[in-house]
């Protein structure tokens, strides 16, 4: 199979295709499904795999090996599956379960789920934000301040954050303005069963954007760091999760862009998920990463403050 083609997997009929990636220095081959969604990918210089999505893992290694073989390069899957995969079982993840901290019981105060979008930056505003009477002048004299973007990004936010509550029917459960150390936030958690999307909302409002593998351009201008931000981002919730859940938890870091007149994606830009704030329905019908139970056990971690504290 070369470069390029499709691997038909079963009754499923679901294809996967096999595509290279070369950049900074590295050497990789992805395995991707029909959205562009990476399922795995292998570093061609050593042959170490790492798989996404466990339920493609079989399906990924045959995909990789006729191209590793030609390249005389050892095929090295490194990721055990996750728990209740049929490849695996939880005797796998026993002894980080019996190890995993516990929260204490959850409170009022510490619940997240009574947060609403954008909810950093209401709390910014309402403590340094201008008053009704300063806001009004501004936009009589028409003048800009530090003030707009504060603004922009909770309509950004709260648009959002509409689009996600109606992925509520597919069975995922979403959380808002998730407080990290450093003053810094996530603004949108999505949990369901097609697995945890690290959300970070965008406002660029009548302007193109164009998203490539670390950086982003808006208007054509100088570049921004959102991609690799963001999968920063993804792996500091990957760590919270997976230390309290006791289970294997995949992050997709995820960018919605607000109000943009064109979204282009790079086609070497596969590790982060990049959506018009319309698209990220989407989502919604995915499934297979985790199980209700889990589902319910990772919504309860992430709900909790105190899990986040040390993040």
């Amino acid at each position: 199979m070369s470069v390029g083609t499709t691997l038909i997997l079963g009754a499923g009929m679901s294809e996967l295709s096999v595509s290279p990636w070369k950049r900074h220095g590295q050497d990789r081959l992805y395995v991707n499904l029909p959205d562009g969604t990476a399922v795995a990918w292998v570093d061609c210089r050593t042959g170490k795999v790492t798989v996404e999505k466990e339920q493609y893992r079989r399906a990924a290694l045959d995909a990789l090996r006729p191209h590793l073989a030609r390249k005389a390069v050892p095929l090295l899957s490194t990721k055990p599956p996750s728990p209740g995969h049929p490849q695996g079982s939880a005797s796998n993840f026993r002894s980080t379960a019996e190890q995993r901290p516990t929260l204490p019981a959850l409170t009022s105060a510490d619940d997240l789920e009574l947060n609403r979008p954008g909810a950093a930056l209401l709390a910014l505003i309402a403590a340094k934000g201008p008053t009704p009477m300063q806001r009004g002048w501004a936009r009589l004299l028409r003048r800009s301040s530090d003030w707009d973007a504060w603004f922009a990004g909770l309509t950004g936010e709260r648009r959002v954050g509409r689009e996600l509550k109606r992925l509520s029917s597919f069975g995922w459960r979403v959380l808002h303005g998730i407080p990290l150390p450093n003053a810094v936030d996530i603004d949108h958690l999505l949990i369901g069963p097609g697995g945890v999307f690290s959300i970070n909302t965008k406002h660029h409002n009548g302007k193109p954007v164009w998203v490539g593998d670390d950086m982003v351009k808006v208007n054509h201008g100088p570049p921004q760091p959102y991609p690799a931000s963001s999968r920063a981002e993804a792996r500091r919730v990957q760590r919270v999760l997976e230390r309290f859940c006791g289970f294997a938890v995949t992050v997709v870091p995820t960018l919605v862009f607000v109000g943009v007149t064109d979204l282009v994606k790079a086609t070497s830009q596969l590790a982060v998920r990049a959506y018009r704030e319309r698209e990220v329905s989407a989502l919604g019908p995915l499934t297979g990463v985790l199980t209700p139970d889990q589902v319910e056990v990772v919504y309860a971690v992430a709900r909790h403050r105190r899990a986040w504290l040390g993040a």
